[in-house]
């Protein structure tokens, strides 16, 4: 997996270590900051696809279909 290193303010900082101490869903603050970026990702995709259903006029899909559709995409 790709290293990065980030510079985040205090505020932040302090709310990823909060988050990774009070929750316990996370081992540490790159699971977080993970687990965030992926939730971005899936707004981003369904905002996408909404916006090329407005555009097209007419969709053809159920909505439990393109859920099912942009999490096979978010696993690619």
């Amino acid at each position: 997996m790709p290293r990065q290193s980030i510079t985040l303010t205090e505020k932040n900082d302090e709310w990823l270590k909060n988050q990774v101490e009070e929750t316990r869903d996370y081992a540490n603050k790159s699971e977080l900051v993970n687990d965030l970026i992926r939730r971005a990702r899936r707004a981003e995709a369904i905002n996408q696809k909404l916006e090329s259903a407005e555009n097209s006029g007419f969709v053809d899909q159920s909505p439990e279909d393109m859920l099912k559709e942009f999490k096979a995409d978010l696993k690619r």
